[in-house]
């Protein structure tokens, strides 16, 4: 399995507009980050998780040249914007793009770009295929996913288990049961927004304490944001199994 972090920051991105905090400030490249995504690449198949805003550029940095499936955590607009962009690969695969999504994130698709689902379709426009998941696993040309419930303040979303890889964003807690289903894994990806407390999304304290509960051999902080601070200077605070990812970051598993 290869894993290749194609954004790590918040719905904002790091630098934020307008902002001239040292983070956004800095002229390290690890503190630069697009919205968050990641690229699995197993047994032959490719699967994106989440595809926001910053998806076309992503691809384009990365050189993807293929997409079997694209699984989306959410409905928030910074996991779902990039959708439109798929049609690239509808016209080199030949094929619409298999979307997994729970029910009520299709509404929102099916909302948002409603053109692609319309009666009469406008000719060049994306071609989708949703499809229903739930928490319970599921399979993508043979491979076994395992969703992981977590709760975004009162939004429900889903973080994604392959093997020993588990991938967590835009939680803010996890019950108990779900978190049953993260023991065993060898490397755990976890969001990190700030080091304050927020309503909606795990802080750094919190984020670490889900690791020293999991205890993964590894784990990387991912859903950054420039209020977290400096990577480099935040880094040394950090147990010695926990790193900061950073965008263009890629695993061997």
């Amino acid at each position: 399995m290869k894993v290749t972090f194609l954004g790590t920051g918040t719905s904002q991105g790091v630098p934020v507009v307008a902002c001239n905090c040292k983070v956004c400030q800095s002229t390290d490249e690890k503190d630069k980050r697009l919205r968050t995504s990641a690229l699995i690449e197993i047994d032959g198949s490719t699967i994106l998780i989440d595809a926001g805003p910053d998806f076309r550029q992503q691809m384009l940095r990365e050189n993807v040249k293929k997409l079997d499936a694209i699984l989306v955590t959410h409905e928030h607009y910074d996991h779902i914007a990039g959708l439109d962009d798929i049609r690239a690969f509808n016209w080199i695969q030949k094929r619409p793009t298999d979307i997994y999504a729970e029910l009520r994130v299709q509404k929102s698709i099916k909302k948002i770009f409603s053109y692609v689902f319309a009666s009469k379709k406008y000719p060049g426009i994306p071609q989708m295929n949703l499809h229903d998941i739930e928490n319970e696993i599921f399979q993508i040309n043979g491979i076994e996913i395992i969703p992981i419930r977590g709760m975004h303040y009162k939004l429900p979303v889903l973080g994604f288990r392959f093997g020993s890889f588990a991938y967590l964003t835009d939680m803010k807690t996890i019950n108990p049961i779900e978190l049953e289903k993260l023991f065993g894994v060898e490397v755990l990806v976890v969001e990190a927004l700030r080091k304050e407390a927020h309503i909606s999304h795990m802080n750094l304290d919190e984020a670490l304490d889900l690791i020293a509960t999991v205890k993964p051999q590894k784990a990387y902080l991912t859903h950054v944001s420039h209020l977290l601070g400096l990577q480099e200077e935040v880094s040394k605070e950090l147990p010695s199994n926990v790193s900061f990812a950073y965008d263009g970051l890629c695993l061997d598993l």
